[in-house]
């Protein structure tokens, strides 16, 4: 069992920054194009149940992807994707990522879901950590106008407490929600522009 020290890993980063090779604003060409492949060319994903990384908070991509590299997110599709990348690297990328603009939804807008997927995100206080508009801040993420069905999948699988590396909060927040809440959430979100 691997045991991940926190506020090692951060002190560590904070000097491999200061030491990153690449020019903040612009990512090896080669990962970009491998990370391209599944998150889209210019971050927007079009794969299902694949998250959209154009426009996420730089913080919370980096340390998505150290989470990722160092094995507290599995995620089968990404097993040695990460392997060995430096933490300049990933810097690089979050910072490429979180300069791409956020494509505009795929799916039409159900004004009724749209509706109740508001009001139901301000009863539960999303926007206390993900800001008032859904933007997201440092390690939380953007939900305004990501996927649909990956914000669907991904609240799915926090309700059942299926996913590992992800804040617990999240699992305690979702308890108790029906599916065609979810639902109307993820709707509200996917639609709603950064």
């Amino acid at each position: 069992m691997r045991v991940f020290n926190i506020g090692k890993a951060w002190a560590f980063l904070g000097v491999a920054l200061l030491a990153t090779p690449f020019s903040w604003g612009q990512a090896p060409s080669a990962r970009v194009a491998m990370c391209g492949a599944c998150h889209g060319a210019q971050g927007n994903a079009v794969i299902p149940d694949i998250p959209s990384l154009a426009g996420q908070p730089k913080v919370f991509l980096e340390n998505q992807l150290v989470l990722i590299r160092e094995g507290m997110r599995d995620i089968p599709q990404m097993k040695g994707v990460l392997d060995n990348v430096p933490d300049a690297e990933l810097s690089a990328l979050a910072q490429h990522y979180s300069a791409l603009p956020v494509s505009k939804p795929s799916t039409p807008k159900r004004p009724d879901l749209f509706a109740r997927g508001e009001t139901l995100s301000k009863e539960m206080r999303c926007g206390i950590c993900h800001l008032p508009n859904y933007v997201g801040r440092e390690q939380m993420p953007r939900l305004a106008g990501q996927r649909e069905d990956y914000l669907l999948h991904t609240m799915r699988s926090m309700k059942s407490n299926q996913v590992a590396g992800r804040d617990p909060i999240m699992t305690a927040s979702l308890y108790g929600i029906s599916d065609a809440d979810l639902q109307a959430i993820a709707h509200f979100l996917a639609q709603t522009a950064p």
